[in-house]
This record gives C-alpha cells, structure tokens and sequence, in this order.
C-alpha cells in the first residue's frame, strides 16, 4: 500500500489543500507534502490525526477493498455544501475504482466549480431540472431525462438554468472529483 498516495487522494476527495489539511492537524504543509510523496512516515499518533480530519480511522482506513458489488447506505456518503451547489460522494471507496459517481444538486443560478482539463471522460443525468454543460467555449442544454458525454480534455463545469433546484448524477472517469 502507497500510504502517502492514499493520504492525497482522501484529502482530495474532500477538496483539502495542503495547507488546509496542516492548519487543522497541526503540521507544516511541508511535512503533509512530504508525507504524500512517501519521503517521510508518520508516528501512529500524527496519523492518528490526520485521518481523524480526513473524516475516517485507521480500521476504515487500512480496509482492504475485495471487489465485491457492495450496497452503499446514505451514512457512508459524503456530502460538501459549496456557495452554490452541493455535492454528494456515492460511493466512499471510489477513488480507488474507475468511476466516482457523484450527486449534484445545483442552487437557483448555480455552478459547480470550473474542472480545468484532465485525463479521462465524464457522464452526467439530470434527474431534476434544466442545465447548461459548459464545455471550453461551447455550451448544451440539458434537461431533465437527458445525459451528457465528454472527453475531459476540456475546461468544463454546469450551470443550472432552472428557477428551482437541478439535480444531476455525474460520473467521472477515473475519480477526479
């Protein structure tokens, strides 16, 4: 196991810089940098810490993932409420698959944050709503009981157009979320 890549990813997932994951453990973003590359190993204490900001534990931490079709109850979820929209995490364990769905429910006028290119392709369904797929300089209508398909290669984000909440199911491939 590459501990200091599973630490990155985790605190990715959650959206942490660096910095942001030092300031609430107490370390130096330094050390935290360090740590991810593998180039230093925490005490049990610090990692102790650290996964205690990273929203899990050591057990949870070091499970060991069999590959099974697994059920995923809304307490495993992970949910993050920006400025204009919310974000909910399907599946706790996907940045370790292929695919990291997630669930979108944008504010009236609202946008996700503008994804800059990456490797991989995205699909999304709008459950609720009506939004526009900002793709670099393009933009698509999408409404509810469409989908939406792109190569990530782009700047790309959505905007709700409705007056009410859009919902959206969005999948990345790989994680990137």
């Amino acid at each position: 196991m590459n501990l200091g890549n599973k630490i990155k990813e985790r605190r990715k997932l959650l959206q942490l810089t660096q910095q942001e994951l030092a300031n609430r453990c107490e370390l130096t973003k330094g050390y935290i940098s360090q740590l991810e590359s593998d180039s230093v190993s925490p005490s049990l204490e610090t990692l102790e810490i650290i996964l205690e900001v990273l929203g899990t534990n050591l057990s949870d931490f070091f499970k060991e993932n069999d590959n099974k079709m697994i059920v995923f109850n809304k307490e495993e979820q992970y949910e993050k409420e920006f400025d204009s929209y919310r974000q909910t995490w399907l599946i706790p364990t996907a940045q370790e698959h292929m695919m990291e769905p997630i669930y979108v429910i944008l504010h009236k006028n609202g946008e996700t944050f503008h994804d800059y290119p990456h490797t991989g392709e995205e699909f999304g369904y709008v459950i609720e709503g009506e939004i526009l797929v900002c793709y670099e300089d393009e933009t698509f209508v999408c409404k509810k009981g469409e989908s939406f398909y792109f190569v990530s290669n782009k700047n790309h984000y959505i905007k709700n157009l409705s007056d009410e909440e859009s919902k959206v199911i969005w999948v990345s491939c790989p994680p990137n979320f």
